[in-house]
């Protein structure tokens, strides 16, 4: 399996860029799943020095990605280079997870 994570306010408490804290059940998991044998893939919105220092902060607490902000090879190789992160799972803190979206949809109608 293939799993994306995010870094801020994800796997680390943030104020951009200042990291304030692990976020430890995320933490905990990611590295359940890599020792799992699942592909991990840091994706972010961090560049340049903010990058590094997220990275190095992730090894810090025992996280290891196989990639950053970058597809895995086969995967390229099977579909082609994209812009989007391709993965089997996507941890954000900003997720809506579908069951969500189709519960408030149908609460909605029928207040109506």
């Amino acid at each position: 399996m293939i799993i994306a994570v995010d870094f801020d306010n994800t796997l680390a408490f943030t104020d951009y860029p200042d990291i304030r804290a692990p976020n430890r059940p995320v933490i905990d998991y990611i590295k359940a799943r890599k020792l799992a044998g699942d592909t991990i893939i840091l994706y972010t919105c961090r560049h340049d020095k903010e990058l590094a220092e997220a990275v190095e902060w992730c090894r810090q607490q025992g996280v290891e990605f196989d990639y950053v902000n970058e597809n895995a090879p086969e995967l390229i190789e099977r579909y082609g280079d994209s812009r989007k992160i391709a993965a089997d799972v996507y941890i954000d803190d900003k997720n809506l997870l579908i069951s969500e979206i189709i519960n408030e949809m149908e609460a909605n109608s029928e207040c109506k």
